[in-house]
């Protein structure tokens, strides 16, 4: 199968995401500045998740440059993926809104954690069709940053009920460590081409 559709829709999903993300922001009655400090949390909730979709979008979107075929459990697995992609909007909004409570903030952890193992799944299933010697293969290797990430939002999770600080910090931690450009993928890419 051709994985064009496949971006495509993937590309068109993220974007609504975002779309749906930032009309959850209401705006504020009064026209002073000080009318903004109360959708201070609001807005760095967004900044946060809109960069985790960021690096999803970034990051899927070089995974799949590295597939030629496309298979059933492919889009099986992206759809995976895009479902819990799907819900960040609704942690995002309730986080932002409850000033970062344990609740929310344990949920918007959840959230990502279940979008990092749902990627992981998406990944197994191109080398299960592209094979142990494809570009991704070569392109990931260890996968450090992919096996630290969960292990952290699994700490984050119950941390939120002991110090939203501990616990936000670590969201922030893993979307920094994501934040640098990773250029396995490109690399690998033009090695092969050259």
């Amino acid at each position: 199968m051709n994985k064009g559709r496949l971006e495509a829709f993937s590309d068109g999903v993220l974007a609504i995401i975002i779309t749906i993300m930032v009309l959850e922001m209401k705006v504020p009655h009064g026209n002073a500045l000080k009318s903004l400090a109360p959708l201070l949390p609001v807005f760095l909730s967004y900044i946060l998740s809109f960069i985790y979709l960021g690096i999803y979008w970034n990051n899927h979107h070089h995974m799949l440059h590295t597939a030629k075929k496309i298979s059933g459990g492919i889009l099986w697995a992206n759809l995976h993926l895009l479902f819990w992609l799907s819900l960040v909007p609704f942690v995002t909004g309730w986080m932002g809104e409850n000033h970062f409570a344990a609740a929310p903030m344990a949920l918007y952890g959840f959230v990502l954690l279940m979008a990092s193992i749902a990627y992981y799944i998406l990944q197994l299933q191109i080398l299960a069709k592209h094979g142990k010697d494809s570009l991704l293969a070569k392109a990931i290797g260890s996968d450090f940053k992919g096996k630290i990430s969960p292990v952290l939002y699994i700490i984050a999770i119950p941390a939120s009920f002991l110090s939203q600080w501990a616990s936000g910090g670590i969201y922030v931690l893993v979307a920094l460590m994501w934040l640098i450009p990773d250029k396995r993928i490109e690399r690998t890419v033009y090695n092969e081409e050259v």
